[in-house]
């Protein structure tokens, strides 16, 4: 039986359990079941023909093209690499749930796509926009370079191994989902401010709900491998991190420069890369680690706007709706 949680091999029992908190947080994301199908973009398509301006549209398509890859690369990364090391069956059970979740995720990316690009050419650029839009496609190379790097491993069994799963981890959690995917919901969040695509902004409230719980776990598998092996997290692993996510910063910033090219009123270059760099010292203090670039949120619309009408809707119980979850709805500090 393992007795560490990246032990190798597949521990197969559930009783004791070792780590009922990943067991919790498997029952949470249960209760917090949405479907695609309960997204309304019929006034998003009114939005798209009449109310956006071309900068407006170029920053949409940029934004789908990249969601339509985005989660899928997540979902590789937890099947090719996360799935066969984090050694605990309740461990295992929230994974195989957060890959239904971007699955869910995938398919209400192709629904957008479908809906707001009705050319099946602009459609098929979209979906292939990690080879013909350069922004996007640096933006896979960097995912892919920090986590193929154990692609090969099938047992993590050296010291370097388990630094290397856990730069792993934490790409997929700090960059991956907790900048990358904060830095599109600022720009629909940013939308919705002015009264636009709120189908597009109701759907991203269910993925920014299930991506917080996402990044909750592989910060809680951080945490539990930091109590049990707390020589991985040395100076060197901290360096590493800081470098990681500086790097994630810039690569974002390379997006920004496309998705705002055309000029958009109330966005700026500043000021995203201050929130970037402000989402990322969120995340070096999720890690335990001191933060970097000492940056505050520049965007007000993203403190509190979307808090009361998440809560309300994860609150109720209508046959809409396929589960309720009663109680508060925390976020994490990246609002």
């Amino acid at each position: 039986m393992s007795t560490h949680l990246l032990d190798p091999g597949f521990d197969l029992t559930l009783r004791p359990m070792r780590y009922p908190r990943f067991y919790d947080m498997y029952r949470d994301a249960i209760r917090n079941t949405w479907t695609v199908e309960e997204v309304d973009f019929s006034l998003d398509v009114n939005d798209l023909r009449d109310k956006l301006g071309p900068a407006e549209r170029h920053l949409v398509e940029r934004l789908v093209a990249f969601f339509a890859t985005g989660d899928s690369i997540v979902a590789n990364n937890l099947v090719l690499n996360l799935y066969q090391h984090i050694n605990a069956p309740e461990a295992r059970m929230y994974l195989s749930r957060q890959l239904y979740e971007e699955a869910l995720h995938v398919q209400f990316y192709l629904t957008l796509l479908d809906t707001y690009l009705p050319d099946p050419v602009e459609r098929a650029r979209a979906f292939d926009a990690v080879e013909n839009i350069p922004s996007i496609r640096a933006k896979a190379e960097f995912c892919f370079r920090w986590i193929d790097s154990i692609q090969g491993l099938t047992r993590i069994e050296t010291r370097e191994a388990r630094r290397q799963f856990l730069l792993n981890l934490v790409c997929f959690a700090c960059c991956i989902e907790g900048l990358f995917f904060f830095a599109a919901f600022a720009y629909v969040y940013y939308l919705r401010s002015r009264g636009l695509l709120h189908g597009l902004a109701s759907g991203t409230n269910w993925v920014f709900r299930d991506e917080s719980c996402h990044m909750a776990f592989a910060f809680e598998v951080i945490d539990t491998v930091r109590k049990e092996e707390p020589g991985l997290f040395d100076s060197t692993f901290q360096e590493d991190v800081v470098r990681m996510l500086g790097e994630a910063v810039d690569c974002e910033m390379r997006f920004a420069e496309d998705v705002l090219s055309g000029g958009v009123a109330g966005l700026s270059l500043k000021d995203m890369r201050q929130y970037l760099e402000y989402c990322a010292d969120q995340r070096l203090g999720q890690l335990g680690l001191p933060r970097h670039f000492g940056a505050t949120n520049p965007f007000g619309f993203m403190d509190l706007q979307d808090v009361q009408e998440v809560t309300n809707f994860f609150e109720r119980r209508v046959s809409a709706y396929q589960v309720g979850v009663s109680g508060e709805v925390e976020f994490d500090a990246a609002f």
